[in-house]
């Protein structure tokens, strides 16, 4: 191991993973595909098919209570923090209204959103893309009548590096959850066709509506500035957006770590799990392994003419637990290139080096000519 990564006697790992995370993962991850960090508390980090498989599968050993989520006031809560047995029928419950098939009729609301920002000349597709993606789900969720200066300065802050995310913002959440209330009770009277009228029929629709904005927000909006960014560098993909927005996700997975709390003293190949201990997975260790992928560092939609390895494509997590979302972003990410396409794009200049915040986004400016 080189001296860079070595643990600090009192604060363990946590300045390398508050400069640079991935640095650290892959410091380790270059040396074994299992292996421990002192992050205030033990974690274990692996990335092979078959960790994934182990630690996503078994929701009872392996829970959500504890998980870096609970720290983050934007995810606190809602279905992302149910465990076994609760977490099952709450996503039974949910499932049918965020299946693919249950959200085609919001393509339409989505475009029709999205056409008056298609941009002309030069621009910066990071700024387009979370642009798009607040009037998409604005559009998905509230047929468009959530205040838009409001919208915007609750999710904003998701895009800032640490530890902005972490801090509790009281006085915002209330004004976010006046607005969310006063939208249920138009829906209360008035049927409609969107996302919130939806989540009326549960228990708690208010806190799952702010947990879903806030967990399709930034998440979708990198991937899109990362998708336009490199459709416009190999355009020949405008006609298979499908394989490029997969493989932009197994680049660039959003969440590129992922986290439980072991509930018990368990084994993984012959090293000991405390009860207690962090553990982790990461899809970005797991989609750059030359294991799982040939040529993992490049963008290559063509790979995916066939299925990826089971367990090695995890841009939305995987198992029980796989993100309620994805079926929704992968729709607004696919209708706002459809929009962005209907121009020929052009690269200018741009690096699309990951960085590591709350989620993966891309370093600097992506510039675009349309």
């Amino acid at each position: 191991m080189s001296a860079a990564l070595k643990p600090y006697p009192l604060l363990g790992h946590l300045p390398f993973w508050a400069g640079d995370p991935l640095a650290l993962l892959e410091g380790h991850a270059a040396q074994a595909d299992f292996f421990e960090l002192r992050l205030g508390v033990r974690a274990f980090v692996g990335y092979s098919p078959t960790w994934n498989k182990f630690l996503l599968s078994d929701l009872e050993t392996f829970t959500s209570a504890g998980s870096f989520s609970k720290f983050v006031p934007y995810l606190a809560g809602g279905v992302i923090l149910k465990d076994a047995p609760h977490h099952k029928p709450r996503r039974t419950d949910l499932n049918p209204g965020f299946h693919m098939h249950a959200l085609e009729h919001l393509r339409g609301v989505i475009g029709a959103a999205l056409g008056p920002i298609a941009p002309t000349g030069q621009f910066d597709s990071r700024d387009w893309a979370s642009n798009a993606v607040l009037l998409a789900l604005n559009a998905s969720f509230f047929e468009g009548e959530f205040d838009a200066a409001l919208l915007e300065d609750f999710l904003t802050p998701l895009h800032d590096p640490f530890p902005a995310p972490l801090l509790p913002r009281p006085t915002l959440f209330r004004r976010v959850n006046r607005e969310l209330q006063r939208l249920l009770e138009m829906r209360q009277a008035t049927k409609r066709h969107d996302l919130l009228s939806y989540l009326l029929r549960f228990s708690n629709p208010l806190e799952e509506a702010r947990i879903s904005l806030a967990a399709g927000y930034d998440t979708t909006a990198h991937t899109l500035a990362w998708a336009a960014w490199h459709i416009a560098n190999q355009p020949h993909w405008t006609t298979d957006l499908e394989a490029a927005i997969k493989e932009t996700l197994r680049l660039y997975p959003p969440g590129f770590i992922g986290s439980r709390r072991a509930s018990r003293d368990v084994m993984f190949e012959g090293q000991r799990i405390p009860r207690g201990s962090m553990v982790l997975y990461s899809p970005y260790l797991t989609h750059r392994a030359p294991t799982n992928y040939v040529a993992p560092l490049e963008w290559q939609p063509e790979r995916f003419a066939s299925s990826p390895p089971a367990w090695a494509y995890l841009p939305f997590g995987g198992g029980e637990r796989i993100c309620l979302g994805m079926h929704l972003a992968n729709l607004i990410i696919r209708s706002a290139l459809e929009t962005l396409l209907t121009h020929p794009l052009r690269p200018v200049r741009g690096d699309p080096t990951p960085k590591p915040g709350l989620t993966l986004a891309p370093r600097a400016a992506l510039m675009l000519e349309r």
